[in-house]
């Protein structure tokens, strides 16, 4: 089942899911227009895959056959052309996804499952741009890929049965424990953490608190691992506010609508770790955690 993967896009979802994908003996070829992002990803996956040797994950010889397992194209056409399943983990862009997927269905061999790792897009939305629906599926990983156990499975409106569950016996072959879900806007995961998030960032805007105390309280009080601003940086707030519009949009509720700040943090660039700045600050090889002067004036 599934000997022969592609995976759309290089970036930090992409290469983690190929990373698994290559890791338990598929044959991946990562595809990305870039070859400079598809030669940072290479680089990223061995240098996690050295963490797993030096943590006693895997050995030697697996990280090698791993690797083996890679191959890569920045032509989407060349790149699928012999895949049994295809997952696109491009930028959360709905115009974005929705021309690839089109591309994907033109190319791909016709019995070739196309899945999508977006975490808030509509799966129906997005299979209606291809003349296989039935064959479309929503495959959400969380980040760290390699790390995570679980993968949200969305059933878009036409979805097959024998798809969904041939996605949900692939996730268990991983490692993973898979949900299934329905196709509605932000599906589970993130119908429930982005509020959370939108919240904790009025919070802030409204003057209740600050960054490290609204973090506090949820690491302690609610027992998170990481209080909701420094998660929302690590997401990256323009995917924060991106799925906020989605869902937003979805239901037409002004619960769902996000906070000013975050819309200007956006605008400016302060993007959260990826740009150095959001609620903390990330400085280059430094491993405390900071909290950004913008906010530390407060």
């Amino acid at each position: 089942m599934f000997e022969t993967i592609a995976v759309v896009g290089a970036g930090t979802m992409g290469n983690g899911i190929a990373h698994v994908f290559a890791q338990y003996s598929h044959q991946v070829t990562l595809i990305d227009i870039s070859q400079p992002a598809l030669d940072r990803a290479l680089q990223t996956i061995a240098k996690n895959l050295d963490r797993q040797v030096a943590k006693g994950l895997l050995t030697e010889d697996q990280k090698a056959a791993t690797l083996a397992n890679l191959h890569t194209a920045t032509d989407i056409a060349t790149g699928v052309q012999r895949a049994q399943l295809v997952v696109e983990a491009a930028t959360e862009n709905t115009q974005l996804k929705l021309q690839i997927f089109k591309q994907l269905d033109a190319a791909a061999p016709a019995d070739c499952i196309l899945a999508t790792n977006t975490s808030s897009i509509s799966i129906t939305q997005i299979a209606a741009a291809t003349q296989r629906p039935g064959k479309v599926i929503g495959m959400h990983f969380m980040n760290p890929v390699p790390v995570m156990k679980l993968v949200e499975i969305i059933n878009g409106y036409a979805t097959e049965a024998a798809v969904t569950e041939q996605i949900t016996a692939l996730s268990k072959s991983l490692g993973k424990i898979p949900a299934v879900v329905n196709d509605y806007p932000g599906f589970v995961a993130n119908r429930i953490l982005m509020p959370m998030i939108n919240e904790a960032i009025y919070t802030l805007y409204e003057g209740v608190a600050g960054v490290q105390e609204i973090d506090t309280v949820m690491k302690l009080g609610m027992a998170h691992p990481m209080g909701p601003l420094q998660l929302a940086d690590f997401i990256g707030l323009d995917v924060c506010l991106s799925i906020l519009q989605v869902l937003h949009n979805g239901f037409g509720n002004p619960k769902y609508a996000p906070c000013p700040l975050l819309v200007n943090m956006v605008t400016a660039g302060k993007l959260g770790a990826k740009s150095g700045e959001g609620f903390y600050s990330y400085a280059a090889g430094s491993k405390d955690l900071k909290v950004s002067d913008q906010f530390s004036k407060r």
